[in-house]
């Protein structure tokens, strides 16, 4: 059992064990030259931005600091555009709610016109038999004409 776990820990990613990787850091971070991808991700050959980048990613890693604090010190020295997700706090926070509640607004839509929709008829008309807006005359057209077909 003790040899089981012990080559678990061997063969676990790195970032499972609580060091952070590189490639955990560059996927946070957006490439700045306009590609719109991550520092990871970045296809340009020479980019001016995604190389040096990745670079001091990989000082800040050597360093021996945590993910949370390389993310604070890019956000620090490059904005909140650098992070390739919006950090929950503040403002930011909408990005991360306004989904689920357009979502939940949406169902909440849907489910009451199905069910407007698939409502019985005297449910939808308060109860109410629907003769009774006619005049005694063509309630008793009705009657005679409902009479002859059921003959």
């Amino acid at each position: 059992m003790l040899l089981l776990l012990l080559g678990l820990l061997l063969l676990a990613p790195p970032s499972a064990l609580g060091a952070v990787t590189t490639k955990e850091i560059e996927e946070a971070l957006t490439c700045q030259c306009g590609c719109g991808l991550t520092v990871h991700s970045c296809n340009h050959l020479q980019c001016g931005s995604g190389i040096p980048l990745k670079k001091e990613v990989q000082a800040l890693v050597a360093q021996g600091l945590g993910r949370d604090e390389i993310l604070l010190r890019f956000r620090d020295k490059y904005g909140e555009k650098i992070l390739s997700s919006p950090t929950a706090e503040g403002f930011n926070l909408t990005a991360w709610i306004l989904p689920f509640v357009v979502v939940a607004a949406g169902c909440v839509l849907v489910v009451r016109t199905a069910r407007r929709w698939t409502a019985p008829a005297a449910e939808r008309d308060g109860g109410q038999d629907p003769s009774v807006g006619l005049s005694e005359r063509d309630r008793q057209r009705l009657q005679a004409e409902l009479a002859r077909r059921g003959q």
